[in-house]
Order: structure tokens, then C-alpha cells, then sequence
């Protein structure tokens, strides 16, 4: 794998429209005014939530992370817990360590926030997610598949 140049910082006002394309592409069924609200709660000061992109030596983004706090994750011990809400990496950037990058700032960023874990999740069927995260020495802690039901009262 050859690692590309890239730098990894946190977003300003002005990544907003190739962040929202990046998103678009990690959630396509997050109806957009959504996914711009939540854009806006991961640049409101003070939250205990982090966002990194990678920004391209051409010019343009190239993959994003958004990170958190929580109090519990699976598998975990302590807390609270840095977590990986969302990572994405363009295809034609990918296994040139850019998510590796993105990861590796965000567990700075829990570490500076007192945390000594930091989780994250995938879907069952994403094996790509799956070898990501272990190839960066996440360790799998469950699987889990959660159920819902719509109930009808009165």
C-alpha cells in the first residue's frame, strides 16, 4: 500500500459541499436536509463530536471521518468511548492509507478527550468496513442485529 500525501484537518464553512458529496456517497438514503443539519451539529463549537477530512494536494476532499463521545460501546470497558460515526474515503484514493490517516486523528482527538478505547460499527454484510477497521487493529467485540416493530395502540 502506498501511502498518499495528504493533509487531514478538521472542516471549515467552505468544505461543506464536497463534504455533503462524500456523505451522499456513505449514506445515499439520508434525506439531505438531514444530513446538512447534522454537518451543522459537527461544526457547532463545544459538542463532543469531531469531524476530519482529507483534503487533496490538487485541490477537493477526499475522504471524511466524523467522530464521538459516548458513554458505553460494545465491548468496552471504560468511559466515556471515542467512536467512529461515520468514515468514508473516495474509491480511487482508497487502500492508500487516507482512512488510516483519518482514524488515527480521531483516536488523537479521544485520547485528548481522556478516552482509552475507541469503537466504531459496520453492518454485517460490509466486508470492506470489516477488513478496515481490523487492518488498523480494531478488534471485532459482537455481532449484533437489532429488530423493530411498528405497534398500534388503543
Amino acid at each position: 500500500m502506498t501511502e498518499a500525501k495528504m493533509e487531514i484537518r478538521q472542516p471549515v464553512p467552505a468544505d461543506l459541499e464536497e463534504w455533503l458529496r462524500m456523505r451522499q456517497a456513505l449514506w445515499p438514503l439520508c434525506p439531505l436536509h438531514e444530513q446538512n443539519q447534522e454537518i451543522r451539529a459537527y461544526l457547532a463549537p463545544g459538542a463532543d463530536v469531531v469531524a476530519f477530512v482529507a483534503v487533496r494536494p490538487s485541490a477537493g476532499l477526499g475522504g471524511f471521518l466524523e467522530g464521538s463521545l459516548r458513554k458505553y460501546a460494545d465491548g468496552c470497558s471504560t468511559s466515556p468511548v471515542g467512536y467512529i460515526e461515520g468514515w468514508y474515503v473516495d474509491p480511487d484514493l482508497r487502500q492508500q492509507g487516507v482512512g488510516a490517516m483519518l482514524v488515527r486523528a480521531a483516536e488523537a482527538w479521544a485520547a485528548q478527550q481522556g478516552c482509552t478505547e475507541m469503537a466504531s460499527d459496520c453492518l454485517l454484510d460490509n466486508t470492506v468496513s470489516l477488513a478496515a477497521h481490523l487492518a488498523l487493529g480494531y478488534e471485532e467485540a459482537e455481532r449484533l442485529i437489532h429488530f423493530r416493530k411498528s405497534i398500534v395502540t388503543g
